[in-house]
C-alpha cells in the first residue's frame, strides 16, 4: 500500500464521510495503473495539470463524485463517477480511447470504519478483498482493453470485401445441385454451324435432339411398349429408342386412332 498513506494524509482533514475514504482508496488504485488525476467534473478546465493527488474540491458533493484522469503516455483518458445509494457506492469508469465501460458496487461499511475516519492505520479494513474487486471489475477499463463492440467492428473492417458482398447471381433460396454443372456440360450444338440443321438424322446413336425425320416413337405420343421387330428378330436386336420400321401390321391395342385419316369400319382386321 505504498503511497496510499501519503495520499490519505494529504486529504485526511477533508474526509468527513466513509464514502470519502473509499473514493480515496479507488483513486490510488487508478494512480497505480499508470494514470494521473486532472480534476473534477465532466469537462476539462483551463490550467489543469496531471497529479497523483486528489484535486481541491474532489468531495464537495457526497452524493456524486466525478474525477477525470489521463494516462502517463497521454494516449487515453478516464472518467470516474461514484454515486452514493444508501450505504453503497456505485462506481462507473469509462475509457474514452477504447469506449470500455466498467462498473462496481461497493458496500462502504465492509471496507471503512466510520468511527476512525482520521486514522489511516485503522480506517480501512478488508483491503485485499477491495483491491481484488477493483482489479477484476473496475480497473480493466484503465488497462486499455478494447470493448467487444469495437473488436467486432475492427474484424469487419479487416475482412475481405469478397466475403461480405454476395455474388450478383446469388440466390439464398435456391437449392444447390448435387452434381456440379461443369461435370456434365449440355450437349448443345452451335446454331451457326453449317451442318447443324438435320444433324440428329446423321447421328446413329441418337445423342442429338431434333431432326427432319418424324419418328413416331419420339413424337410425344404415348408408347404402348410393343416390340418393333414383331417377334421376328431375337430380343435385343433393335437398340432401345432406335428408329425401326416394324414388320407387319402394328399390334392391337395401340394408343389412339390413326392420325392420318378416319378409320373405316373394322380397321383392326389385318386382312382388310
Amino acid at each position: 500500500m505504498a503511497g496510499l498513506e501519503l495520499l490519505f494524509s494529504s486529504v485526511s482533514g477533508s474526509i468527513s464521510a466513509p464514502q470519502d475514504a473509499v473514493l480515496c482508496f479507488v483513486h490510488w488504485e487508478i494512480i497505480k495503473s499508470g494514470y494521473k488525476c486532472l480534476g473534477t467534473g465532466d469537462e476539462p478546465r483551463d490550467g489543469e495539470k496531471k497529479s497523483e493527488l486528489l484535486p481541491r474540491d474532489w468531495n464537495s458533493s457526497k452524493e456524486l463524485y466525478t474525477l477525470r484522469y489521463r494516462s502517463n503516455d497521454d494516449k487515453s483518458s478516464l472518467l470516474l463517477k461514484a454515486i452514493t445509494v444508501d450505504s453503497a457506492l456505485i462506481f462507473n469508469l469509462m475509457n474514452s480511447a477504447t469506449d470500455k465501460v466498467t462498473d462496481l458496487t461497493v458496500n462502504v461499511s465492509d471496507y471503512v470504519d466510520e468511527t476512525k475516519l482520521q486514522t489511516f492505520e485503522s480506517v480501512f479494513k478488508n483491503t485485499q478483498d477491495l483491491e481484488k474487486k477493483l482489479k477484476t471489475s473496475l480497473l480493466p477499463a484503465a488497462k486499455g482493453e478494447r470493448s467487444d463492440k469495437k473488436e467486432r467492428n475492427d474484424r469487419k473492417e479487416r475482412a475481405p470485401a469478397s466475403n461480405t458482398q454476395p455474388k450478383p447471381d446469388h440466390d439464398p433460396l435456391r437449392i444447390p445441385p448435387r452434381v456440379p454443372p461443369t461435370a456434365h456440360p449440355p450437349n448443345w450444338t452451335d446454331p451457326m454451324a453449317p451442318f447443324a440443321a438435320g444433324g440428329a438424322d446423321l447421328d446413329p446413336f441418337g445423342r442429338r435432339p431434333g431432326g427432319m425425320i418424324v419418328d413416331p416413337l419420339r413424337a410425344g405420343f404415348p408408347r404402348s411398349g410393343f416390340d418393333p421387330s414383331g417377334g421376328l428378330l431375337p430380343p435385343g436386336s433393335v437398340p432401345p429408342g432406335a428408329r425401326f420400321d416394324p414388320f407387319g401390321p402394328i399390334p392391337r391395342h395401340r394408343p389412339g386412332p390413326d392420325p392420318d385419316h378416319l378409320p373405316p369400319p373394322g380397321y383392326d382386321d389385318m386382312f382388310m
